[in-house]
């Protein structure tokens, strides 16, 4: 029964509430409504865990993992809080922390397919391929519409997607990747995952400009005139990649993004440009 004598079905009704904002992108009615369920219950695992959600959604990591630790330790059992703690660990690059969230969930839920995706990318972060794609392998036979089985790509496959992704961009831009190498590695390293503040999950990121854009090249500063590069992630465009034309678009987008970066401008300078 929740504090105060409040009756569970109001909490309940203010969480439904809470999840149809976040689920509308309201967050301030979501955060609102949360807030509202724990004044009635401050102990309400299931709050906590919305509270949770509704601070990732506004990109808050810090009071987020507040959130999911308060439903775990109101609810050792909850599988969903534990595997959303386990993936903001992972985001934190915290993996020891990641490691035991994702475990405990499958302890509590062996049916989880997030948590094994989670658990997928925790190896992946050590190298270990054989048991990321054993984990993937779980997670896409429970859910496959949410988690499918990625699309193995080889560089062969990759190198004609980004020749036909880089044939879509405007002229001028071509120019300017003529003088950019794309090169190709199978995941973002700990470097640069973290220098996203705040942090990014390891499984979203497609694509890293490396070097300096044209802004800061200078003849005063040899460093400056090394050949940058656009790294792509191979594993995290293959679960993208459920067909070849959702390859090409986001290889388009992920290009377009990161030569902005080289000619030290974002998405909406390169707009204005009449560059899309």
């Amino acid at each position: 029964m929740p504090g105060g004598g409040a009756p569970r079905e109001e909490v309940s009704r203010l969480l439904d509430l809470a999840w149809e904002a976040l689920e509308s992108e309201d967050l301030e009615a979501a955060l609102q409504y949360g807030e509202q369920a724990l004044a009635l219950d401050p102990r309400d695992a299931d709050a906590w865990y919305c509270m949770g959600e509704c601070r990732m959604e506004g990109r808050d990591a810090g009071r987020a993992l507040d959130a999911f630790r308060r439903a775990v330790l109101a609810d050792p059992t909850h599988a969903e809080a534990w595997t959303s703690l386990g993936n903001l660990h992972l985001m934190r690059l915290e993996r020891e922390e990641a490691r035991r969230a994702f475990n405990r969930a499958l302890r509590e839920d062996a049916g989880n397919p997030e948590a094994w995706f989670g658990r997928a990318l925790l190896r992946e972060r050590r190298g270990d391929w054989d048991g990321a794609d054993r984990d993937l392998a779980r997670a896409a036979r429970l859910d496959p519409e949410t988690w499918p089985w990625p699309q193995p790509l080889t560089d062969a496959d990759l190198e004609k997607a980004v020749e036909e992704a880089v044939r879509t961009l405007h002229p001028s831009l071509r120019e300017y990747i003529a003088n950019v190498a794309i090169l190709v590695d199978e995941v973002p390293s700990d470097e640069v995952l973290s220098q996203y503040d705040p942090p990014i999950w390891p499984g979203e990121l497609l694509g890293y400009f490396s070097g300096y854009s044209l802004m800061e090249r200078s003849t005063d500063d040899p460093w400056s005139q090394l050949p940058s590069s656009i790294v792509l992630f191979r594993r995290n465009l293959q679960r993208f990649a459920r067909d070849r034309e959702t390859l090409v678009e986001e290889l388009r987008i992920t290009i377009y993004h990161e030569v902005g970066h080289f000619l030290g401008l974002d998405e909406e300078d390169l707009k204005e440009r009449g560059l899309e």
